[in-house]
């Protein structure tokens, strides 16, 4: 239940981060729909975001494993 409620945190998080990083910076006027370029834009910042993301996730994990294995 703990790991439950974590990864759903963590989804949360990553959610808010993607909207405050990518969105901002590839939507600076909203409209009714996204451009081309707009939706071009958050593809790749997303892509970039969750690559970074996953690195990042891999290293805290092994890192936590690590120290249990001590």
């Amino acid at each position: 239940e703990i790991r439950k409620q974590a990864a759903v945190e963590n989804a949360r998080h990553l959610v808010e981060k993607l909207n405050e990083h990518c969105f901002e910076r590839c939507v600076p006027k909203p409209g009714a729909s996204l451009s081309s370029g707009e939706q071009n834009c958050f593809s790749q910042c997303i892509e970039k975001y969750m690559s970074a993301w996953d690195t990042v996730s891999r290293q805290y994990v092994g890192k936590i494993q690590a120290q249990g294995a001590q």
